[in-house]
């Protein structure tokens, strides 16, 4: 296995609403960035096997932002950006750190707001 200067890529989706979903989705997503020669870290993907979203939402929340601090880039998948998620965006952004859009089906956006809905 090489070592190589993989970028670490911080997987920014959807979680809230139907969980079941959107966890198959960051799976998903992950898959991809791995294709594309990155490594993923989806924290909705492993903060939920031992925190609960209902009472520990603010402390998971602070977690994904200390893991978002040591990935090299943000990538944001979907057409909907939660508060959650655009918490993570505009701290990638305060980083300095690169902030990358896909669709859906993963085809990735020139245009940050062209097809993203901001809701709660």
């Amino acid at each position: 296995m090489e070592r190589s200067n993989k970028r670490l890529v911080y997987i920014c989706s959807p979680y809230s609403g139907d969980r079941v979903a959107n966890t198959e989705k960051a799976k998903r997503y992950s898959r991809f960035a791995v294709d594309a020669g990155a490594v993923p870290f989806a924290p909705h993907l492993l903060l939920p096997l031992y925190m609960k979203e209902e009472s520990e939402r603010g402390q998971a929340l602070y977690m994904d932002l200390v893991f978002l601090g040591r990935s090299d880039e943000l990538w944001v998948f979907g057409n909907r950006i939660s508060s959650g998620m655009q918490a993570e965006i505009d701290r990638a952004k305060q980083l300095g750190m690169p902030v990358r859009y896909f669709s859906e089906d993963m085809k990735e956006e020139t245009d940050e707001r062209s097809q993203h809905h901001y809701c709660e």
